[in-house]
């Protein structure tokens, strides 16, 4: 008789949880997905994976519930195998929800690279981290102009945030402004996209990333795969690094899978050398060392820029920073409100007036102090983020937001935006790296 399927569940976020399912399970007859659950980004649940995507095993498309529900959704589907696929999450608290599994009689599973990473025709650059909001971002820009300037032609892929239709997300690209407002993009996709968008570099990502890839070869000498969170590459590759830290010293061996690309890198970029204190920074150093002894180590500066921020010396301001990296980052703050600080500016809270989800966001979120993290996931959460701007009292809105919130936001005060590139610290550096790797001569 033949085996009948393993009923298997996939935990995820909307990101590797797909790619996952595209490249293990979608073709398997070993398995039988029965369900995703969501989390970390809201709306994103009570949707459905498309018949269209998923393929000839699974003629009704695949439901995507809360992860809330999911030991109700273990009993009631007849879970087997659940599969972790999303990052940024404490080892502690992934092995709660192991435990959670395990005691609903499934088993708990991790794939690994092997099982999930594709294989380009083309050579391949990670940039990843131990914890999200570590700098990949500038560490990516700053690749792809040495590699512009040495001629090479850069394709970069970013890991996906497919929040919308999945349908009209499968592979996206992105080389205009115009791109991002065709194709509804949220502030987060935005955060990541428009600063290398600017820079006249091509983005894609989406949602199936054979076909993504595919398309990334066409355009490109080099393929720079830049990692969301701290997730793991989805590309096999020929040079991996990882950003470290020194501001959440410690993260770095215990979160998801952040410790794994602290392991796997070839090279490990130590960001922010000069928000941090030197008894971290070594403590960090020693760490990676520990971890990954064979890795070459750099350091960095991340450095700030802003065009008249002396206008909010001694003013009261709103601090904008980047969503993800105060919220499930854990980060404090970010650069708005160091360059606020710097000025001796006045923060200023905007809790009292913020409604649905953004107030639920301060709720989830306690550590979140006079920061507005810049949540804009839908139609509605703009909305929300717009009225408590607007509805606070303040003299400027700095923005630590890669983008330019004018864009997309109506705002009723001025706005003094802060950018931030990698200022490389002593040698070797990224241009010896790449050298060294072959990407350069």
């Amino acid at each position: 008789m033949p085996q009948s399927r393993k009923n298997t569940l996939i935990m995820g976020a909307a990101g590797r949880d797909f790619h996952n399912f595209n490249v293990h399970y979608r073709k398997n007859p070993a398995y039988n997905v029965v369900a995703f659950t969501a989390a970390q980004i809201p709306g994103i649940a009570n949707r459905s994976y498309p018949a269209k995507l998923s393929g000839r095993l699974y003629p009704k498309g695949i439901p995507i519930f809360p992860e809330s529900r999911l030991a109700e959704l273990i009993k009631k589907f007849h879970v087997k195998e659940v599969v972790f696929a999303y990052s940024d999450v404490s080892h502690l608290e992934v092995m709660h929800k192991a435990s959670l599994c395990l005691s609903c009689r499934a088993s708990f599973t991790l794939l690994g690279p092997e099982e999930t990473a594709l294989e380009s025709k083309k050579p391949v650059i990670a940039v990843c981290a131990v914890r999200t909001g570590s700098g990949k971002s500038q560490t990516t820009r700053k690749i792809a102009k040495l590699l512009k300037n040495a001629g090479k032609k850069v394709a970069i892929v970013r890991h996906p945030m497919p929040y919308g239709n999945l349908e009209k997300q499968v592979c996206q690209k992105f080389a205009s402004f115009k791109d991002l407002k065709k194709q509804n993009c949220t502030i987060e996709e935005r955060e990541e996209y428009e600063p290398l968008v600017k820079e006249g570099f091509t983005v894609f990502a989406g949602v199936d990333y054979e076909k993504i890839l595919a398309k990334a070869e066409r355009e490109a000498d080099v393929i720079i795969f830049d990692g969301g969170n701290n997730d793991l590459p989805f590309f096999k590759t020929n040079l991996h690094i990882t950003v470290l830290d020194p501001l959440r010293q410690g993260h770095e061996t215990s979160y998801h899978p952040g410790e794994a690309n602290l392991r796997m890198a070839d090279v490990l970029l130590i960001n922010k050398m000069n928000s941090a204190s030197f008894k971290a920074v070594q403590r960090l150093v020693e760490s990676a060392r520990l971890a990954n002894p064979k890795a070459i180590i750099l350091k960095a500066n991340s450095e700030l820029h802003s065009e008249g921020i002396e206008k909010i010396r001694g003013k009261r301001v709103i601090a904008v920073e980047d969503g993800p990296s105060v919220t499930h980052g854990g980060l404090p703050f970010g650069v708005a409100t160091l360059m606020a600080k710097r000025q001796k500016a006045k923060l200023v809270s905007v809790e009292r007036n913020a409604s649905g989800s953004l107030r639920q966001t301060f709720q989830k979120f306690k550590h979140l102090h006079n920061v507005l993290p810049a949540m804009g996931y839908s139609k509605q959460q703009l909305r929300e983020l717009q009225q408590a701007i607007n509805s606070t009292k303040a003299d400027f809105v700095i923005s630590g937001t890669p983008i330019d919130l004018r864009r997309i936001l109506r705002i009723n005060k001025p706005i003094i935006h802060v950018s931030y590139e990698l200022k490389e610290l002593g040698k070797p550096n990224l241009k010896d790296v790449l050298r060294g790797f072959g990407f350069l001569k």
